[in-house]
């Protein structure tokens, strides 16, 4: 659906004064997806059930929270959210050499294999093996989508304002 979506993006209904839009603590439903700028898609959920979060709750990362206030229910709009608001820069400090003795014995080490390392006082962090060579084994500790442009398409199914006692209003 994504494919088709590139002459949809940017339409709003035409009766869209009246509705409600996204704005902190609004219970939003939407579909999305995240693709790379080469169309390259990430993650969607335009053929499957809509997602839904209250925006501020820390559910969505806050550069792609930003681009969704102001949208209205029906809006269906595309934005290219840099680096910098998505996933982070890649950071050369996340990446880490390390002794071949620090893993299991038994762990067949490749390059790609996610392995999750325990860290001190903030439980466990996953890292990205990037090469074996001999006793010395690359680990990139960056997110695997640092450092990329992503696609951010909606399609803002329906926008509950949430009034300031706490009661949903449609």
């Amino acid at each position: 659906m994504s494919g088709q979506a590139d002459d949809q993006c940017g339409r709003e209904p035409a009766d869209c004064a009246a509705l409600p839009r996204v704005g902190q603590g609004s219970r939003v439903t939407l579909h999305f997806s995240l693709t790379l700028p080469d169309g390259a898609v990430i993650d969607s959920n335009f053929d499957t059930r809509p997602a839904v979060f209250t925006v501020g709750d820390g559910n969505l990362l806050p550069g792609f929270e930003a681009v969704l206030l102001g949208l209205a229910a029906g809006a269906r709009q595309c934005f290219e959210i840099p680096p910098e608001q998505a996933f982070g820069l890649v950071n050369a400090g996340n990446r880490h050499v390390l002794s071949r003795s620090q893993f299991p014995p038994d762990l067949e080490l490749e390059e790609g294999l996610v392995v999750s390392f325990s860290m001190a006082g903030n439980g466990e962090t996953p890292g990205v093996v990037t090469s074996v060579e001999g006793d010395r084994v690359r680990v990139d500790f960056n997110h695997p989508l640092a450092g990329k442009t992503i696609i951010f398409e909606v399609y803002v199914q329906e926008v509950q304002a949430i009034s300031h006692t706490g009661a949903e209003q449609a």
